[in-house]
């Protein structure tokens, strides 16, 4: 029933667009013509388009003054029986919006051809599109697979030569189709990420040790948000309680070590 056309099919479009007329006659307002076209009821309109009755006179009003002419037509009862109907003038504007969405979607369409054909703003744009509760993100180059027969354990290089282990079930990487030289995203909740400003003459077992700079300290009603950012530019977030920032001193412009479990990561891969 809607009364936009539907794109071709994309798993992950990256352009995206709403169309908009006269600054206020929108998607669901459109819904709600297409529905009163095909229903003839503006009580079974309204509902589909998600207006209440009332709400619904209330916007058709609004449109018929920006167009200065009615869009529907009110009948009650007769030969004919009651109905709301659209006007001339409401069937030539709910054809005029079929006609520019199509006309959207094959600009759309065309631009992101165009995108597709520049892959490195095009590899940006899809990572931009995943979205996860993760604060952590980060994406590189898989340099080595080393598959076990119940672990497989993948080393992703970042720009900024630094390197991220991820440990994963032989099953989950086989599901991926990981290979070397393939792009990846490793992420990893704020929450897996402990800060080490000092070890003490100690060796730490986790397999992902980042050293760098805070470039960040937020507190928070609960916790407090803190930025290690690595050379290179990457940025590493870890969220820890107050008692430890305050136990640790941090503050921006102090060294210290972003560290996680290999089990901490969290795998993606383009399909």
């Amino acid at each position: 029933m809607s009364s936009k056309p539907t794109r071709r099919p994309s798993d992950h479009p990256l352009l995206h667009a709403e169309l908009h007329l006269a600054g206020r006659l929108d998607d669901r307002f459109f819904d709600l013509l297409a529905a009163l076209a095909l229903t003839g009821s503006l009580q079974k309109a309204a509902r589909a388009a998600g207006y209440s009755y009332k709400g619904a006179w209330l916007v058709l009003d609004a449109a018929g003054a920006l167009t200065h002419a009615p869009l529907v037509d009110t009948a009650t009862g007769g030969h004919g029986g009651g109905g709301t109907r659209l006007t001339q003038e409401g069937q030539a504007l709910l054809a005029a919006w079929r006609g520019l969405q199509l006309r959207l979607d094959r600009f759309l369409t065309d631009q992101e051809a165009w995108l597709n054909d520049q892959p490195g703003l095009a590899a940006l744009l899809k990572r931009m599109s995943m979205k996860t509760s993760a604060r952590n993100q980060f994406v590189g180059q898989i340099a080595d697979v080393h598959e076990g027969p119940a672990t497989t354990t993948v080393r992703l290089a970042l720009a900024g030569g630094q390197q991220i282990t991820a440990s994963l079930t032989t099953q989950a990487a086989q599901d991926l189709g990981v290979k070397t030289g393939q792009e990846a995203l490793a992420l990893v909740k704020s929450s897996e990420v402990v800060l080490v400003t000092d070890f003490g003459g100690y060796k730490l077992s986790a397999r992902n040790q980042l050293a760098g700079t805070v470039s960040r300290v937020s507190p928070g009603a609960v916790s407090t948000l803190v930025g290690v950012t690595l050379p290179g530019g990457t940025v590493v977030t870890a969220s820890v309680t107050h008692d430890a920032a305050d136990a640790l001193g941090l503050a921006v412009g102090q060294h210290a070590t972003a560290v996680f479990k290999a089990y901490a990561v969290m795998l993606a891969v383009r399909g």
